[in-house]
């Protein structure tokens, strides 16, 4: 049996090139990547003289603060756990038990696990949807407000900017709102830690407003996968709480290595990552031109600006839509990877997400230009042939109102039973369903499910997408309260 080693070696030698996380895209080559020495060489743990994360006092304290000033913080933390322990620390370090708090639907996971460890009350906040490519827009301002409106004692806001398809809302007026009702504004930016570095890519979160902002470094940025970042700006938030959290959800012995490599990163990015910075925005406007150019298959693009809830658009997140087409995502998908060699970051019922960074190649952009252009000149043939289009005209439908009926922590610890999902209308989920990634979820414990629900979920089982969160893997079968 092939082991993990051995399989990752292979991979790194099949000349498929990496249009997905992580940001260094293993360019070895690379005189960044290239210099740094055998890991083995640096791996220590808490040695005098290196200071502790858990309480920095010397050479991490002044590292992390030198990062405070690099974003503009008031005080920044690495995160060696991921994004997902910092939007952990966020919420708890924000909130008390019990507390009500409005959280953008479309949060990754890890903002629920927040919510059920706080027993929170939730409130959701509903993105809008992009009818034409079937993906989430952004979050609006005149929404949250209503909400705060409407509920009282709210502790906290919570939304995701930007999405994982590249989708920013209007932060700052959001913001505004949030402190108009003395409320912190946190905002897991897990896929903009590279905006501060380009002039085309969209304002950050902490430079809009936000109290309590969360970057995966490793997403989009040269550096290790599970490496992220948290700013806090004081005012709306008590730091120190935060900071009591972090301890719990990080590891006891953070990685050397991960610390290192983020300060590498960072110090990179503020000096020759800049201009390299310059450089890929030129190569990638120009890939982002042609494919506008495509005849069937549509590219996100910036046109999509002021309606949707987009207030504006990451350009590194090529999304190609085959919404109209004879092909769905998953057959796109396999087409670049089977035929012209490129691992995308993701697909969906009807569209591919291929993630890009500073690291990237010249020559490699050129490769999903050419790949892309190929198969829809292809489609456009086949679509000629037929004498008109083929396919849905609409995307799958990436969200469904959910009504809610108790708690997420009660139906979390309540007795439950399982049932087919096909006979669940009407019943209480005890369990999340969600597409993975991004591990947003469709159904959320305490809700009740609906045929409508149960309708699409049916559906993407069908089309192949990738289910997660029921104990049954098939999808057949939900655990109900």
């Amino acid at each position: 049996m092939e082991n993990l080693y051995d399989k990752l070696k292979k991979n790194s030698k099949s000349g498929c090139y990496p249009f997905h996380m992580p940001g260094h895209k293993r360019m070895a080559e690379h005189p960044f990547l290239k210099d740094f020495p055998n890991p083995y060489l640096l791996d220590i743990t808490e040695i005098e003289g290196f200071d502790n994360l858990h309480h920095p006092e010397g050479i991490l304290k002044s590292s992390m603060e030198k990062v405070a000033s690099i974003y503009g913080a008031d005080k920044s933390y690495y995160l060696v756990n991921g994004s997902s322990c910092g939007v952990l620390s966020a919420i708890c370090g924000t909130t008390k038990y019990g507390d009500t708090v409005i959280m953008g639907r479309n949060c990754h996971k890890s903002a629920y696990h927040g919510a059920f460890l706080n027993r929170l009350e939730t409130k959701y906040l509903y993105p809008r949807i992009i009818e034409e490519f079937g993906i989430q827009g952004g979050v609006e301002r005149d929404d949250l407000e209503a909400m705060l409106k409407a509920y009282e004692s709210v502790s906290a806001v919570f939304v995701v900017s930007p999405t994982y398809d590249g989708v920013v809302s209007d932060i700052e007026s959001i913001s505004s709102v949030c402190h108009q009702y003395g409320i912190p504004l946190i905002v897991d930016e897990a896929h903009g830690a590279h905006f501060r570095y380009g002039d085309t890519f969209p304002r950050s979160a902490l430079e809009s407003g936000a109290d309590v902002v969360i970057q995966s470094l490793h997403k989009t940025l040269p550096s290790f996968t599970q490496t992220g970042l948290l700013h806090i700006k004081e005012g709306y938030v008590d730091a120190e709480k935060i900071e009591f959290y972090l301890q719990i959800f990080q590891s006891s012995s953070p990685s050397y290595l991960f610390m290192a490599g983020m300060e590498r990163c960072i110090t990179f990015m503020e000096t020759e990552g800049k201009l390299q910075m310059k450089e890929f925005e030129g190569y990638l406007m120009q890939l982002r031109k042609k494919l506008e150019k495509m005849k069937c298959l549509k590219l996100l693009s910036g046109s999509l600006r002021g309606s949707s809830g987009v207030y504006d658009l990451d350009g590194s997140k090529i999304v190609v839509s085959s919404v109209g087409t004879a092909v769905n995502g998953q057959q796109l998908m396999d087409t670049l990877r089977q035929q012209y060699h490129l691992e995308l970051e993701m697909w969906g019922a009807d569209y591919v997400t291929a993630l890009t960074s500073v690291m990237d190649t010249r020559q490699g952009l050129k490769r999903l230009e050419d790949a892309l252009t190929a198969i829809d000149s292809a489609l456009e043939g086949d679509m000629k042939a037929e004498d008109g289009d083929r396919g849905n005209k609409k995307g799958l439908r990436q969200e469904i109102p959910g009504k809610a009926c108790m708690p997420l922590y009660e139906a979390h610890v309540r007795e439950k039973r399982r049932v087919r999902l096909a006979d669940s209308e009407g019943l209480v989920s005890g369990e999340y369903i969600y597409l993975y990634p991004p591990g947003i979820p469709l159904v959320v414990p305490g809700e009740i499910i609906t045929q409508d629900i149960i309708t699409t979920i049916i559906s993407y089982r069908e089309a192949g997408l990738p289910i997660q969160g029921l104990k049954d893997y098939r999808g057949e079968w939900i655990q109900v309260v």
